[in-house]
C-alpha cells in the first residue's frame, strides 16, 4: 500500500523552527521527486519546495528562500523540510507529495501522483 505520512508539525512561536518529516512507503522513493506543499484556511494550495530525484535539484518559493530547506534520504525512505524564521504566515496544512519523474518541474504544478494527509503548523505568540 502507498503511503506518504507527514509529522512534525505543531505550534511554534514566530521566529521559531520545525522540522518536518515525510516518511514513503509502498513505492521505491529513488525514482520520485518529492514536492512540499501547504495550504491555509481559506487559501489556494502553494507549492513550496521541490527535490530532485537525485538529491541535487531544488526548488523554493520565493516566500521560504533562505528560511526553508529541503533534504531527502532514499534509505531511510524520509524527505524534511526544514523550516527556520517561522512566521505567522507560515501556518499551514504542509503536504509532502510524490511523482514519478527526474526534475522538479520549472513551473509549479499540483500533478502528482501520490499526497500524504498532512500535518498542522500553527506560527503564533
Amino acid at each position: 500500500q502507498v503511503q506518504l505520512v507527514e509529522s512534525g508539525g505543531g505550534l511554534v512561536q514566530p521566529g521559531g523552527s520545525l522540522k518536518l518529516s515525510c516518511l514513503a512507503s509502498g513505492f521505491d522513493l529513488h525514482y520520485y521527486i518529492i514536492g512540499w506543499f501547504r495550504q491555509a484556511p481559506g487559501k489556494e494550495r502553494e507549492a513550496v519546495a521541490c527535490v530532485s530525484k537525485s538529491g541535487v535539484g531544488v526548488f523554493y518559493a520565493d516566500f521560504v528562500k533562505d528560511r526553508f530547506t529541503i533534504s531527502r534520504n532514499d534509505v531511510a525512505k524520509t524527505v524534511w523540510l526544514q523550516m527556520n524564521g517561522l512566521k505567522p504566515e507560515d501556518t499551514a496544512v504542509y503536504y509532502c507529495a510524490a511523482d514519478f519523474r527526474a526534475w522538479c518541474p520549472d513551473e509549479i504544478d499540483f500533478d502528482y501522483e501520490y499526497w500524504g494527509k498532512g500535518t498542522q503548523v500553527t506560527v503564533s505568540p
